[in-house]
């Protein structure tokens, strides 16, 4: 995760990518604040809870987790998080987490991020990516399949909103060497 601080063009908005510190837990919560719920459920715990992201940097303090910022000025309008256990039978996979402001849907900044998460898992090791999110989140499910994600599992009601509704959770995976061989085939084997 050498390659931040970077700023990138999303449609006319300069973002800038960081990675996610200690400065960045207020701004952070706030983000998850005006992210509607129904973006979460993905998550395994309540990310508008501020215990939930000091966790999250504690567990980025101990390189359990390596997540990045992306700030439109003091702003979070996006995040990331890799999520591995080194000491687990899957320390070879790497589940990616990335959430968007909703005002920066449809700009690239999503690509950029996924993108940066991939180079990034795949630098550390990971030889097979996953990625969680409701099956009704099309614009989510249509990038990752874009980047060459496959859908591998739906897992039905398998959470409740806090309306008690259920919902279905898809379980999306990449395997870092086909997509190598893939974009090394198509001439793209710089893309990521």
């Amino acid at each position: 995760m050498s390659a931040y601080p970077k700023t990138v063009d999303c449609d006319g908005t300069a973002i800038d990518i960081r990675v996610f510190e200690h400065t960045h837990l207020e701004a952070v919560h706030q983000f998850a604040l005006k992210l509607e719920t129904h973006d979460l459920l993905f998550l395994s715990r309540d990310l508008q809870h501020p215990k939930v992201i000091a966790a999250w940097h504690e567990a980025i303090s101990d390189s359990e987790i390596a997540s990045l910022v992306a700030l439109n000025g003091d702003i979070v309008v996006g995040t990331t998080a890799i999520i591995r256990d080194s000491l687990g039978w899957s320390a070879h996979v790497a589940e990616i987490r990335l959430m968007i402001a909703a005002s920066m849907r449809g700009k690239g900044l999503g690509r950029i991020l996924l993108q940066s998460c991939i180079r990034d898992a795949v630098a550390a090791g990971a030889e097979k990516l996953t990625a969680r999110m409701t099956p009704d989140q099309r614009g989510a499910i249509a990038l990752f399949e874009e980047i060459g994600f496959r859908c591998e599992a739906m897992l039905r009601d398998q959470v409740r909103d806090r309306d008690g509704k259920l919902h279905d959770l898809a379980i999306m995976s990449l395997n870092v060497a086909r997509l190598g061989a893939h974009h090394g085939a198509l001439g793209l084997s710089d893309a990521f």
